[in-house]
């Protein structure tokens, strides 16, 4: 155990809660509780950003991941009410097979890069940036870009609004007798 320190050990720790909430969210039948497990992946990797000393990486995370976008995420499955499956048997174990055989692809992947340095010899070269020049390039250089994401998530919005109205029954008589 020459080479763990306490940093190591919370690195670690982080990563297995990391992966255990990814995994729960991806599990889970109720969507809010999904959510709320990928509210805890995102804090967790805010703080492995921040263990390896990118701390406006982590605020991010945390502020735009965890905060903003779960609480639009929470919004639209309050707002949609998905309804309960009933899909069992073969027809469920058919809809996971697509997604591990991805999982199954990233795994080897994985292991073909860890195997082709084990020992991580490679050093990446260290990039820093102060908040103030990321985000003038963010803006100055990318402003279109924001601009798009921020439309198609109001379009995401109104569109899980236009889900989750209530439709009329056309058999129901309506309030007056006219239609």
């Amino acid at each position: 155990m020459s080479g763990f320190n306490p940093y190591s050990v919370i690195f670690y720790g982080l990563g297995l809660i990391v992966l255990a909430s990814s995994l729960l969210a991806v599990t889970r039948r109720n969507p809010v509780h999904a959510v709320m497990y990928l509210i805890a992946s995102f804090l967790g990797t805010a703080a492995i950003f921040y263990l390896l000393g990118a701390p406006l990486l982590a605020a991010l995370e945390a502020i735009l991941y965890a905060g903003a976008f779960m609480v639009l995420f929470l919004f639209i499955i309050m707002t949609v009410k998905p309804e309960a499956e009933g899909k069992r048997g073969r027809a469920r174990a058919r809809r996971w097979l697509l997604p591990a055989a991805l999982a199954g692809v990233s795994l080897f992947l994985v292991l073909i890069l860890v195997g082709a340095d084990p020992g991580g010899r490679t050093l990446l070269p260290a990039a820093m940036a102060q908040p103030a020049a990321f985000g003038r390039v963010l803006f100055e250089r990318y402003w279109f870009s924001i601009e798009v994401a921020s439309f198609l998530l109001f379009v995401a919005l109104v569109g899980a609004l236009y889900l989750g109205r209530r439709m009329e029954d056309p058999t129901e008589p309506t309030v007056g007798g006219e239609r």
